[in-house]
Parts: structure tokens; sequence; C-alpha cells
């Protein structure tokens, strides 16, 4: 997709014409985003594969290739299984498969893309291998390594180097390296030590795959990696805000929604609840609630139930009226796009196109 072309015509339809609740995302902020990113890893000698966990769009997936990303990465095989239908054909799934039908659905994918996953056990790697020998085609496989999360990854470097030597003990299986998330101090202990245990037995690491976009500004200083996995730069929200990796001025994505409801002075109900905004919660030293008002940054979202946002305005001196239509950040970009079937993309108060969420839902 050549820079900006999809998005010239326009609808001549203005944000406050579109019906809430309704997610809307400015495309200038998205393209700063992104060259922001790109010329980050550009200059610090990083391979960039954006996670489209964020985004779900094949649209999104091309301009970030557009502008220099190696591929991208996934977390489910039906979020691949998009891709390749849209021709984006250099993934990496992110993810544990276990099971012989994710096998025969990696099988199909590695017959047409250039496909590498990440394991951290034997039956995992049974899974690839049986993929790749069905297909008859290379899958690169890495070893994830815990940093602390406490999630997937193996936890020692004896783990790591007895699955890279079974990986190249495979027919079909290509060792790809390491991977993590997310990219921490311990990220380069681990790295430092797999470094000396694999070159004493002859294996050489080709790279080492670092994730996370609330510490990637500042990710060529804390850890030794070749390729960089991040998601919710593009869009931004209000974690990231917290954590300090993003200003407002760089947050994408808004929630409109309408105050429905004032039974109280200090009582408003917006038409947009979990099923809009998510349950998920902030740090606390992030502020309370279950998104940011922009223009009301002292009410709080105290309550979502599934169509109900309860907001409390006892803070506030200047309070929304019944009927205002309010812009709300949200918590964690990444959810409130899956919890809808497009997104409104504007430029300049405009709507120029409402895109499906094509990778929505893929939760295997």
């Amino acid at each position: 997709m050549a820079p900006n072309s999809h998005w010239r015509k326009g609808t001549g339809m203005r944000i406050e014409e579109l019906e809430t609740p309704v997610p809307v995302v400015d495309l200038d902020i998205v393209e700063r985003n992104l060259k922001k990113m790109q010329a980050y890893c550009d200059a610090h000698g990083l391979a960039l594969r954006p996670h489209i966990k964020t985004h779900k769009m094949p649209e999104m997936a091309q301009r970030q290739i557009d502008l220099g990303a190696k591929g991208i990465t996934c977390q489910k095989l039906g979020e691949a299984e998009v891709m390749v239908d849209a021709g984006i054909l250099d993934i990496f799934i992110s993810y544990p498969l276990i099971g012989a039908q994710k096998a025969a659905r990696l099988a199909a994918l590695a017959k047409r893309a250039t496909m590498s996953v990440a394991v951290d056990n034997t039956l995992a790697l049974a899974t690839v291998a049986a993929a790749a020998k069905e297909a008859e085609a290379e899958i690169g496989v890495l070893v994830e390594f815990d940093s602390g999360l406490k999630r997937t990854g193996v936890e020692t470097v004896e783990q790591a180097l007895l699955l890279a030597k079974a990986i190249t003990e495979q027919p079909y299986l290509r060792f790809a390296g390491l991977m993590t998330y997310p990219t921490n101090a311990q990220t380069a202990l681990f790295t430092a030590e797999a470094k000396l245990a694999f070159e004493e037995m002859g294996i050489p690491i080709p790279m080492i795959s670092g994730g996370g976009s609330p510490g990637a500004w500042t990710v060529h200083e804390v850890a030794p990696i070749d390729e960089l996995r991040v998601g919710t730069y593009i869009y931004n929200d209000r974690a990231m805000v917290g954590a300090g990796a993003a200003s407002l001025k760089e947050c994408a994505m808004h929630v409109w929604a309408t105050v429905i409801s004032r039974p109280s002075p200090d009582r408003a109900i917006l038409d947009a609840g979990s099923k809009t905004l998510s349950s998920d919660l902030v740090a606390p030293e992030m502020g309370p609630g279950y998104g940011l008002l922009v223009d009301y940054p002292r009410a709080v979202i105290t309550r979502v139930n599934e169509e109900h946002g309860t907001v409390d305005l006892s803070a506030c001196r200047r309070k929304p009226a019944l009927g205002e239509r309010v812009r709300i950040l949200p918590n964690h970009t990444c959810v409130v796009t899956n919890l809808h079937d497009s997104l409104a993309f504007t430029r300049k108060g405009e709507v120029v196109q409402t895109i499906p969420v094509a990778a929505r839902g893929k939760t295997s």
C-alpha cells in the first residue's frame, strides 16, 4: 500500500455523525506512530516485527511492512490465517501450538508462507515438527524463555539448550533463535549466559527476539536483541501513557460514547460498558477506572456493566450534560479492537473509512 493511498478520499461524514458507542482512530497519529517506531528500530539496528494483536487488520499490517517491518507477529493460528489470506507472507506465531489439529493448520500455512513459531516444551516442538513434515516445508522455531513474567517460556539456559538441540535434529525445522516477553534486565542476563552455553555446544543463536511496547524506546540500552516485537505502539492507550511510553497526543484510538442518563448531579451513565471498553484496568498509579475521559480528566468510570458505564463526577468542576458525546481513552486498546466488528478511521475530524476488524475473535 503506497503511503496514504488507501485513505485519501473520505466519506464526507464527521466524527459527530457516528452512532455511539464507537471506536475512532486518527490516521495522522497512526502514521506518525508507525514511522517513529520504524525509525527507532532502523537507528539501532533492530528488525521490526510488529504484533498485529492491536489492530488485527491486514491493511495496517501491510502499512507496517511498507514502512520497513520484516514481517509480522501473530498470537494465534486464526490471526495468521487471516493475514496469509490477505497476502502477508512472513509470520511468526509467538505462542505454543499443541496437538494434531494445530499441526494440520500450521502445515497448511507453511505451504503458503514463511512461518516461524515459538516453543517452550517438547510437545509444542513435536506439533511444529509434524506440521513441517506434512507440509514438506521449512518452519523456523524459536525457543521462548521467561524474563520474569512467569507465563510461558523455559526458566533455565539448560532447558533452552536441550530444546534447541532437539530442533536441529528434526527434518524441515530450523533453529531460528531465542525469544522472550517482555524485554528487560533479566533478558540480558539470560541471553549472556545462553550465548556462552550455546557456543560451547556448537549451536549458533541466529537471533534474539524481544517484545513489549511499554519498554520499546529504551530496549537497545537494556538487552542485546536483534528483533523487536511490538503491537500497542500503533494506537497507544492509557497504559502506555501511564508507563511513560507515549503522550496523550500519540494516542490514536478513542471510544466515543454518549451520556444517556444523569440520575444525580455527581453521576453520569454512558452507553459504553464492558462490551465496548473491556473490563481491563491499569495499574493504580496510572489512574482509576475503566478508561480516561479526556475532556473530563477528573471523572472516573467506576463501573462497567455490559452496556452501561457509570461515571463518578464528584471531583469535576465542569460536568458533561445529558446527551453529550464524550471521548474516552481506553485502558487497553488491543482488547477494545477485539470487541468491535469495525473501526472508524478519521483525518482532521472527517471519517475516511470504516474497516472491518478481520482477525477479530480468532482465539485458536
